[in-house]
């Protein structure tokens, strides 16, 4: 099998015949052998009906059915599980993703040996309450994550089968599998400028909260790509920090008003300054932080996934 076509979607029964007509229109011509595998997300239309229908006529459809609504990685990992294609490629049910652009992603990962090719959706069809919020948060993820993509939340993606099988899409992880396959070992990350067209059918199924979840997601995937096989580096550092400057804070406080004593100087009692109270606090935190770090690293020890490593090649094995 060439190529899998990995489509979530929820309630878009208008759209699923025109896709998969369009999707056989541009690849049969091109001898690509594919799949079509439509991820229904717990619709409460009659989209698994047109699923259905389509796969007892055409035998490149699959289809998989959640009981409810679980959310777009849900469903793209159901799909990643399913494919076979030595290519992979993610898609929109609503035809705003134009599969006009499956061969060109296709060629870039089998000839130019991308790991992942992620679309540019340079010229944008959404309102203004979409694509301001949207440039930010690209520019964060570029910003924290070094991997220089204009548009993380493209869906239109096209993956080596390798990736899919690598990496676990969960939460609203969706937005950054770049940066989950870059954790990965899978750095030859690309980018190509595709058409985004007007939604023809239906209505958007993201509301304003997608982008709260994507930030607290991002700090999510950051974290545990640095640190999460050895988060006492990060915990342990910021408690020792923190204790440190506490404690020698108190500890001048302490030698002063020794001093002020000495000199039969008039000074304020230590525990009436807010110094003195600051210092504690940043002790007792410092202590906390470290804490945390210890027991964050004896979790992770336990892990059955701690010695997992991704392995590209072996010889005499």
């Amino acid at each position: 099998m060439n190529l899998s076509i990995v489509v979530p979607l929820f309630n878009e029964e208008e759209s699923l015949v025109e896709l998969y007509n369009w999707v056989r229109g541009v690849l049969t011509p091109l001898n690509i052998s594919f799949e079509l595998i439509f991820i229904d997300d717990g619709s409460n239309d009659t989209s698994w009906k047109v699923i259905e229908q389509l796969g007892a006529e055409h035998e490149q459809v699959k289809g998989i059915k959640f009981r409810r609504n679980y959310g777009k990685s849900a469903a793209l990992y159901s799909g990643f599980e399913a494919a076979v294609g030595e290519v992979v490629i993610t898609m929109d049910a609503d035809l705003q993703d134009n599969p006009d652009e499956l061969p060109e992603l296709y060629r870039m990962i089998k000839d130019e040996g991308y790991d992942l090719v992620s679309g540019w959706k340079k010229k944008r069809h959404d309102p203004i309450g979409k694509t301001i919020p949207s440039k930010f948060f690209n520019w964060t993820a570029r910003y924290i994550s070094g991997i220089q993509l204009h548009d993380f939340n493209c869906g239109l993606k096209a993956y080596s089968k390798q990736v899919v099988k690598s990496i676990e899409v969960y939460g609203e992880m969706h937005r950054y599998i770049p940066i989950l396959a870059k954790r990965n070992g899978f750095s030859k990350i690309g980018e190509k400028v595709v058409v985004h067209r007007e939604r023809q059918f239906g209505v958007s199924k993201f509301g304003m909260e997608r982008f709260l979840k994507g930030f607290l997601d991002l700090l999510s995937v950051t974290f545990i790509s640095k640190f999460g096989k050895r988060p006492m580096h990060l915990f342990g550092s910021m408690g020792t920090l923190m204790f440190v400057v506490g404690f020698f804070s108190a500890l001048y406080l302490g030698l002063y008003k020794l001093y002020a004593v000495y000199n039969h100087m008039h000074e304020a009692l230590v525990t009436s300054s807010p110094y003195f109270y600051i210092s504690l606090a940043s002790m007792i935190i410092g202590t906390q932080l470290f804490l945390a770090g210890f027991l964050a690293e004896l979790v992770s020890r336990s892990s059955p996934e701690r010695n997992k490593y991704q392995i590209e090649k072996k010889v005499n094995n």
